[in-house]
C-alpha cells in the first residue's frame, strides 16, 4: 500500500508584552501554498511577561494544527525555542529544576507544549525580530501579537478580522537616501556646507540591541551589541 504524503505546514508564532510585564498578547499565522500569510489568530493575555506570551503563542499554534501534519515553526524567541527543545530534557531529569537548582519558570506552559510536541514532526527555525524586509510570517505574527497586547481583544481570520497593523517595534523604511541623492545631484547640500550654512547632523544615536539581528552588510549582530538606525533598519554603526 502506498502511503499518503502529507504536505508540511509552514507557520510562525510570536508574543508581545508592552512593559514586560505589561499588557500582553499572542499570535500565530499559517502560510498558504505560496508562502503568504493565510490563516491566523491572536489573543490577549492581560498582564504578563514576554516569555509567557511567546510560550502561549507556541502552545496555541500547536493546538490549532493537526498533530499528524509536519510543521515548520518560525520564531524570534530563542528562549521559547530552547525551553522546549534544548533545556526541556535536563529540566525533566532534575525534577523540573534549573541547573542552579531553582524551579523552572513557566513550568505549566512548558509541560503543555511538551505534551503537544509528542509524536509529531516539528522543525523550529529561528528568525530575527523587527527586521525591515525580514521574514513575512514572523512579521505578521509579531503584528498580530502586538495588536492583541495593545487592544486586549481577540482577532483572526476565523473572525473576519482585517490584517493586523504595523507593529510599533518594527523600524519603518526611510526615504532619506532618495532625498539625499536628489540633494547631491542639485548641488544644494554641498553649497550649504561651503557657504557656512547649517552642517549635517552629528553622529547617529546608538543603542544596545535587545535582540540579535542582521545588518544591511549581511553580518549579524548580537543582543547587547551597539547598533544604529540606517535606511534599511538597524545595524552596525560603521555600516551606516
Amino acid at each position: 500500500m502506498i502511503g499518503v504524503v502529507v504536505e508540511r505546514i509552514i507557520a510562525a508564532c510570536d508574543g508581545a508584552s508592552k512593559g514586560n510585564p505589561g499588557p500582553a498578547g499572542w499570535g500565530w499565522v499559517i502560510a498558504d501554498g505560496g508562502g503568504d500569510p493565510d490563516r491566523w489568530e491572536a489573543g490577549p493575555l492581560g498582564t504578563a511577561t514576554n516569555n509567557v506570551a511567546e510560550l502561549t503563542a507556541l502552545e496555541r499554534l500547536l493546538t490549532a494544527v493537526d498533530p499528524g501534519v509536519p510543521l515548520e515553526i518560525r520564531m524570534d524567541s530563542q528562549y521559547a525555542m530552547k525551553a522546549v527543545t534544548t533545556w526541556l530534557p535536563g529540566w525533566k531529569r532534575k525534577g523540573w529544576k534549573t541547573a542552579a537548582g531553582k524551579p523552572v519558570a513557566n513550568q505549566e506552559l512548558v509541560v503543555r507544549i511538551d505534551a503537544l510536541l509528542a509524536d509529531r514532526s516539528v522543525e523550529f527555525r529561528y528568525v530575527p525580530a523587527h527586521q525591515v524586509g525580514g521574514d513575512r510570517l514572523n512579521d505578521f505574527a509579531d503584528r498580530a501579537a502586538s495588536q492583541a497586547a495593545l487592544t486586549q481583544k481577540p482577532a483572526g481570520s476565523g473572525q473576519g478580522s482585517a490584517e493586523p497593523p504595523p507593529s510599533p517595534d518594527t523600524p519603518k523604511k526611510s526615504a532619506r537616501p532618495a532625498r539625499a541623492a536628489a540633494a547631491a545631484g542639485s548641488g544644494t547640500a554641498s553649497s550649504r556646507s561651503a557657504s557656512g550654512g547649517r552642517a549635517a547632523s552629528g553622529p547617529p544615536r546608538t543603542l544596545k540591541a535587545k535582540y540579535p539581528g542582521r545588518c544591511r552588510c549581511g553580518r549579524s549582530y548580537a543582543a547587547g551589541e551597539e547598533i544604529t538606525k540606517n535606511a534599511d533598519g538597524w545595524g552596525h554603526p560603521d555600516c551606516r
